[in-house]
């Protein structure tokens, strides 16, 4: 079997709004009354577990999606009004980055976690993950 992450534990001061925020921002499937954890459903094999911490450090969550699913989720960023840039760290620039061949854009969410979107992976080359 290959390996998969199955799920991640996301620190939040109110999960239950982090995870709805989230599930609706990718277009995914979430569950408020999750147990211990509010759990929303990247896709088949993985889950982000929302937990509620009084204290946490800021984490960095990039997920690669295709062309359409960057416009439909890029979409949902703005009809919810949040602030997104270019850059993994900087003021919100409202631009979407193009320089590596592909699309990417950041933002923010309310426990300062810094959450991306893109099209082409620049941190692993195309041929790394074929065997």
């Amino acid at each position: 079997m290959a390996l998969a992450l199955d799920h991640l534990i996301v620190p939040a001061h109110d999960p239950v709004a982090s995870a709805r925020l989230l599930a609706e921002l990718l277009g995914v499937a979430w569950d408020p009354d999750g147990g211990p954890f509010t759990p929303v459903y990247v896709n088949d094999g993985l889950t982000l577990d929302f937990a509620a911490r009084d204290r946490f450090d800021s984490h960095h969550y990039c997920f690669r999606v295709s062309e359409a699913e960057f416009d439909a989720i890029f979409d949902r960023l703005k009809s919810h009004g949040l602030k997104y840039r270019s850059q993994p760290l900087g003021p919100a620039d409202m631009k979407i980055n193009t320089r590596l061949g592909g699309r990417n854009v950041y933002w923010n969410d309310p426990n300062t976690h810094v959450w991306e979107i893109l099209t082409v992976s620049y941190a692993r080359p195309a041929s790394a993950g074929a065997a």
